[in-house]
């Protein structure tokens, strides 16, 4: 009993310490700011988190497949501007722009897909070379000029309320239930769990890795596309800043929340606890008037730490 105890402990321990974190870190800040755990305070941490944690969704998915997008900050910039575009100066009706988004986000993610599993490139070569893609496109469609006063009603979809329950937060969790069930519950989940685990033996498991790879980029476009959409939305505004370096706030997140960066292993609530982590971290570095240079370079040193955690996690498993 005292064995399997222990056991649950250690599992815990691994999947959950990013919230352990999270609490620690909540507890550590508001004791150095009054400020920190005011209300609006803390719903400017939770808003802040919600786009980069939709993003996260679909990074942790990749990462646990074995890969990465270096893309997913500028497909967020690339849809919020298509977004913008469309409904300011083509007078199109809001739905229609956000479903020319989610389209845009995915076909985004289905040539990343099509270059990784169907064509054998590189993960970092195919999607850095999407990132100059969709930075040119944010670019050319915007001519490097903020595009605001959208219409007020989208407004709802980035600062509107659910009961007492902002909108971006309320999506943010729906969606990570929906893909944490996908991932646990179902054999697409499982297969991309197997894949992560090892390609070639779920190859001969009758696995197809090319078709599960593909739709896994797919799905991480779509939610760039949400979160796009989502960012314009609550800041009014779309300029090529937005999303910048969500990929890697997402893959820090991801790896901060468990999700082994060898493939195969972690649950995607971590890369939600990371996220949180992530951003509430910084937040308390700007309550403490940390110099925004030196938080670049914390969040440098955040990553390696958090690869650093994985690689000896792993070292420990073997």
């Amino acid at each position: 009993m005292e064995r399997g105890f222990s056991a649950k402990l250690k599992t815990f321990s691994k999947d959950y310490m990013s919230l352990v974190a999270v609490i620690i870190i909540f507890i550590v800040f508001s004791f150095a700011s009054p400020y920190f755990l005011k209300m609006s305070n803390v719903m400017n941490i939770f808003l802040q988190t919600a786009t980069v944690a939709i993003v996260a969704i679909g990074q942790g998915m990749l990462i646990i497949t074995g890969q990465v997008d270096l893309s997913l900050g500028y497909q967020v910039c690339l849809t919020g501007c298509v977004f913008a575009y469309m409904m300011k100066f083509q007078n199109w009706n809001p739905v229609a722009a956000i479903l020319l988004a989610v389209v845009i986000g995915c076909v985004a993610g289905a040539a990343n897909g099509f270059l990784v599993a169907y064509w054998n490139i590189p993960a970092f070569i195919a999607t850095l070379g999407l990132q100059y893609i969709c930075r040119g496109a944010a670019k050319i469609i915007t001519n490097a000029t903020p595009i605001g006063n959208l219409p007020k009603s989208i407004s709802f979809l980035g600062n509107g309320y659910i009961g007492i329950v902002p909108v971006p937060i309320l999506l943010m969790l729906v969606l990570f239930i929906v893909f944490a069930f996908i991932m646990e519950k179902t054999r697409f989940g499982r297969n991309v769990y197997a894949i992560g685990g090892g390609r070639e033996a779920a190859f001969y498991a009758g696995i197809n890795t090319k078709a599960v790879q593909f739709w896994v980029y797919v799905i991480s476009g779509l939610l760039c596309a949400i979160s796009g959409v989502v960012l314009t939305s609550r800041l009014n505004s779309a300029a090529i800043t937005n999303g910048n370096l969500y990929e890697f706030d997402a893959y820090i997140g991801a790896s901060i929340g468990g999700i082994s960066l060898t493939g195969g292993k972690g649950k995607l609530i971590g890369a939600l606890f990371g996220s949180i982590f992530l951003t509430t971290f910084f937040n308390g570095m700007t309550m403490l008037n940390v110099d925004p240079f030196w938080q670049d370079v914390l969040k440098g040193v955040v990553l390696i730490a958090a690869i650093g955690l994985d690689a000896f996690r792993n070292r420990k498993t073997h």
